[in-house]
């Protein structure tokens, strides 16, 4: 595994790149020792950061106008509590789900006795990233389920998994991404499909078993998915996702620019708030780039 190591840099060495990214280089705030470059609202890349090529945003704009929500979930919606010209400032009362738009699950938003948000440790949310490439089977079957053979062809061009890595699939399916107003075709939940319930692609349970004999869902550790969670659309009791919810794995929910992120190499790093008691959180999420 040495090779592995030299290849994905530690998390100790990116340390500070990683703190001037939260603490506003996306945002286009300088940081010492860093040239930061505004991205523009709707756009996925950031300038430079210590230790890495380029940042992207892997999560939708939160806006309660274009999020469709998933069924029985709680209404989004924003409105304007202060503003500049009558208060001396601007702020919005945001009403939302914990799993709203892009966000992530804490192992407690199916298991009674796994931990919640605010008892996770921060190194759970930030991890390596390994992206599999399922668009052309989800073409052919909108259901399709990754399998292990999937793992190993992906283990078989690019080289070992990392331990305790985000394994994310791209599926494409988040071009459908957008408000929806019929109560029978749900866009965005059918993968542009229009079809009857939910569907969409996902990782098959005998995967998600593997990636955990294999180490790379490990203590830590995440599935991630253009879509609406890691599991197949067809799966209504999400095993995928409760199999990983084991330990102190989470999942990523709702990404998107996965185009930007190389197969291997980059890390996510997850934002948000950690509720108490949370059973996840609405998430910026950034993909760094080597």
């Amino acid at each position: 595994m040495l090779g592995t190591r030299r290849r994905f840099p530690l998390i100790s060495a990116t340390v500070t790149g990683l703190l001037g990214l939260i603490a506003g280089t996306v945002i286009g705030l300088g940081v010492s020792g860093l040239r930061a470059t505004p991205a523009r609202t709707g756009t996925a890349a950031a300038g430079p950061i210590a230790g890495f090529r380029k940042v992207v945003y892997l999560s939708h704009l939160n806006d309660p106008h274009r999020t469709p929500g998933f069924p029985g979930d709680p209404r989004f919606f924003t409105t304007t509590a202060f503003t500049v010209a009558k208060d001396g400032y601007y702020l919005q009362y945001v009403r939302e789900g914990e799993h709203t738009g892009t966000h992530w699950g804490a192992p407690c938003h199916f298991h009674a006795n796994e931990v919640c948000a605010g008892k996770l440790p921060p190194e759970s949310l930030i991890l390596p990233a390994v992206v599999i490439d399922i668009r052309a089977k989800r073409l052919r079957n909108v259901d399709y389920r990754a399998s292990i053979a999937d793992m190993k062809a992906w283990v078989a061009h690019h080289g070992p998994m990392p331990k305790n890595a985000a394994v994310i699939l791209r599926t494409g399916c988040d071009r459908f991404w957008g408000p929806d107003n019929s109560p029978t075709h749900r866009t965005y939940y059918t993968c542009g499909t229009g079809r009857r319930g939910l569907h969409q692609p996902g990782f098959s349970l005998k995967a998600v078993h593997w990636l955990i004999r294999k180490g790379v869902l490990g203590d830590r550790g995440a599935l991630g998915s253009d879509t609406f969670g890691p599991d197949p659309g067809t799966d209504e009791n999400f095993r995928e996702s409760s199999t990983v919810f084991h330990r102190h794995r989470v999942d990523l929910e709702n990404m998107t620019h996965l185009w930007a992120l190389p197969p291997r190499g980059a890390w996510v790093v997850v934002g948000g708030p950690r509720n108490l008691h949370g059973s996840g959180s609405p998430a910026t999420m950034f993909g760094l780039i080597p």
